[in-house]
């Protein structure tokens, strides 16, 4: 087996690279994506395809799409952030460059690359749940990616939390990723900072004074500098995230759950919190092994990488 393009097609950007069979990236390229024009994307990845061609000889593509992809990884059924709705992503891009190709959910590809290269090598049932603004996953069983009877499977960030709580960018209540995202961190530190000023001080003086002005970096530095408002904003939500870890274990049973995502990167201070509150709230703790909670080790070239692999094996 020879060597594959995978492309990671988010929102703002498209990152492609040249995979080898060991998920090595060879060479990368990044272009921004015009989201609200799905034939502009569709120029952009070929744009990427061409480019990466011209100093390697590659057997096939695989895209990574922010979106609902169907169950014979060819159509792109619905991505928010993108404008496809009901896309021949395959076949449009398939003319485009005259290779074969494979379309992915980008936080399946992500999966399959932590599974096959990364943080959960050695296991055959594994969970990757990625944070960012919301929470992404992606699902293997027994050495197989799990996709659902339709390709659409693993959305597990829509998976209700609270009954009639928080609304959703999804347009129901209560999801996960309201309560265990990056979006959350935020809500939960720019609302300390509107209440208690006072306690929330290192933070509003990290973002110039203003609750409004929080981010997630703010929130980060002010905890690693052992600040205690920030470090209880992390506590609420790693407690969210190990709760919701405990309820797919109780499902899934993995051996692993592997977090990556932007938020994922603040380490320790995410992961110690959300690994307390999955431990106590496992179905039978005591009586049963216990899933590894681990970081991810790819970043942000998972997708990109398990798209390329994925490709491969097509």
């Amino acid at each position: 087996m020879g060597l594959t393009i995978g492309v990671d097609v988010g929102g703002t950007k498209a990152a492609g690279g040249v995979v080898d069979e060991a998920g090595t990236v060879l060479v990368a390229v990044r272009r921004p994506t015009p989201s609200q024009d799905p034939q502009a994307a569709e120029d952009v990845i070929a744009a990427v395809v061409e480019e990466l061609r011209e100093k390697y000889v590659v057997e096939a593509v695989g895209l990574g799409a922010a979106g609902f992809v169907d169950e014979s990884r060819s159509t792109v059924l619905f991505a928010p952030n993108l404008a496809w709705r009901e896309e021949p992503l395959r076949a449009d891009v398939e003319r485009r460059v005259g290779l074969p190709v494979v379309v992915e959910n980008d936080a399946n590809a992500a999966a399959w690359a932590e599974y096959r290269f990364g943080a959960g090598r050695g296991h055959r049932h594994l969970v990757l749940v990625t944070l960012g603004t919301g929470i992404g996953g992606g699902i293997v069983i027994d050495g197989a990616l799990y996709r659902g009877s339709f390709g659409v499977g693993a959305e597990i960030g829509h998976v209700n939390a609270v009954r009639d709580g928080r609304r959703c960018g999804c347009g129901n209540r209560g999801c996960w990723e309201q309560y265990a995202s990056g979006r959350a961190l935020v809500r939960e530190a720019r609302d300390l900072a509107r209440e208690s000023p006072l306690v929330a001080s290192r933070m509003l003086e990290l973002a110039g004074g203003s609750a409004d002005a929080i981010s997630g970096p703010e929130v980060t530095r002010a905890a690693a500098e052992g600040d205690p408002s920030a470090l209880e904003c992390f506590r609420l939500v790693g407690d969210w995230l190990g709760w919701g870890l405990a309820d797919l274990a109780a499902v899934l049973d993995p051996s692993c759950f592997v977090l990556g995502g932007g938020v994922s990167e603040a380490g320790d201070l995410l992961l110690q919190p959300a690994a307390r509150a999955f431990a106590s709230a496992l179905t039978g703790r005591g009586h049963r092994p216990t899933a590894e909670v681990k970081l991810a080790e790819l970043g942000s070239a998972a997708g990109l990488v398990g798209a390329a692999d994925l490709a491969r094996r097509r």
